[in-house]
C-alpha cells in the first residue's frame, strides 16, 4: 500500500493537522501499567497497544473503539507472522520514505505529522510500524495469489484452444534504472538538489548506452541495466509511466528510499509465445482476484488457522 493510498484511507487533511498542532487534541497520556489482553500464535498484544491503536482509529475517523482496535491488532499480528514466514522484509528507508510522502501529501513536515500523531495518543514509530505491515502484507497477498492461482504454460495452451487458438501478446521492455543516491541522513538537505540533477540528466538522455558516459561525470549516480521485462511484470511504481512512455524516453524522476530515481525505456517489442500467454493469463487472473479482495480471503484463512486467546 503506498503512502498516497494511506493518505486517502486516513482522511488526515491539513485542516485536522492544523487543529491538532494548535492544541485541539489533548496530549497523549503517559504509558500506564500494561497487561497482556490477547495472544495470537504466542505473540502478545497488550492493553497499552490497544489504547494506542484506539487513538489511531479515532484519528482516522474509524468507528469501533477498543474492540475495533483489538481486532485490527490481531489482524496485524497475523500479517506480520505471515510476512516473517515468507521472508518478506521492508527496509527502514522504504518506510521512512512512505512516512515522508504521507506528510507531504497532507501539507505537513515530518515533525508536524509526528506531533499530530503524538497529540492524538499515537506515535510516529507506531505509524511507521503500521506502514511497514501494510507494505509487506501487500507483497504477501500477491505471493499467495501467484502460488495458489499459478497458470502453467500447459494451462495457457488449453485456454488458447478454448478461445479458438488465439495467442495473447504483450509488450516486453528493455529498461535502465538511474539512481541519484541520497544518504538517509542527508535527505532533507540534498533531495531538492538531487532531483534537479536527475531532471537535467533526463533532458540530456539520448540512449541507454550513452547514459553510462554521462553518469561518469556525476557523483554518487548508479546506472543499472534491468534487462527485458514484460508488461505484466513491470514494477508497480513505474508501470503506468513506462507503458505510456515512448521508446528512447524516460519516466519522471521520483523520490525513493534510495534517493532520486528514474527509468529509461531503451527498447520495446511485442512478444507472443506460450510463456507470454501464461503470463498474460496470470496477470488477468490477478486483476480479477484484486476485485474480489483476495487479501480478505487470505486473512480469514490465517485467522481460522490461528490460536487466538483473549484474556
Amino acid at each position: 500500500m503506498t503512502a498516497r493510498k494511506l493518505a486517502r484511507q486516513f482522511a488526515l487533511c491539513s485542516a485536522l493537522a492544523a487543529f491538532a498542532i494548535a492544541g485541539g487534541l489533548s496530549a497523549a497520556p503517559a504509558q500506564a501499567a500494561s497487561e497482556i489482553k490477547v495472544i495470537v500464535n504466542k505473540q502478545a498484544i497488550t492493553s497499552y497497544q490497544i489504547q494506542q491503536r484506539a487513538a489511531f482509529l479515532k484519528l482516522r475517523r474509524a468507528p469501533g473503539g477498543t474492540q475495533a482496535a483489538t481486532d485490527e491488532l490481531i489482524d496485524e499480528a497475523l500479517k506480520t507472522q505471515e510476512m516473517r514466514r515468507r521472508g518478506i522484509q521492508i527496509p527502514d528507508a522504504a518506510v521512512d520514505e512512505a512516512f515522508a510522502r504521507f506528510a507531504r501529501d497532507n501539507k505537513l513536515t515530518e515533525a508536524q505529522l509526528s506531533e499530530v500523531l503524538a497529540r492524538a495518543g499515537f506515535s510516529a514509530k507506531g505509524f511507521k510500524d503500521y506502514i511497514r505491515v501494510q507494505m509487506g502484507w501487500g507483497q504477501a497477498v500477491v505471493a499467495n495469489v501467484r502460488q495458489t492461482e499459478r497458470i502453467t504454460e500447459q494451462d495457457a495452451v488449453q485456454r488458447m484452444i478454448q478461445q479458438g487458438g488465439k495467442k495473447p501478446t504483450t509488450t516486453e521492455y528493455t529498461l535502465q534504472q538511474v539512481i541519484f543516491v541520497v544518504p538517509q541522513d542527508k535527505r532533507g538537505s540534498q533531495m531538492e538538489r538531487r532531483m534537479s540533477e536527475a531532471n537535467l540528466l533526463r533532458q540530456r538522455f539520448t540512449s541507454c548506452p550513452a547514459t553510462y558516459d554521462i553518469a561518469k561525470g556525476l557523483r554518487d549516480v548508479t546506472v543499472r541495466d534491468l534487462g527485458r521485462i514484460p508488461q505484466p511484470e513491470l514494477p508497480p511504481r513505474w508501470k503506468d509511466e513506462i507503458v505510456n512512455a515512448a521508446r528512447g524516453k524516460t519516466t519522471k524522476a521520483q523520490q525513493t528510499e534510495r534517493g532520486v530515481e528514474f527509468v529509461a525505456i531503451c527498447d520495446s517489442r511485442s512478444v507472443s509465445d506460450d510463456q507470454t500467454a501464461a503470463m498474460v493469463f496470470q496477470a488477468n487472473e490477478m486483476e480479477a482476484m484484486g476485485k474480489k479482495e483476495p487479501d480478505k480471503a487470505f486473512l480469514k484463512k490465517l485467522r481460522d488457522k490461528a490460536a487466538i486467546i483473549r484474556r
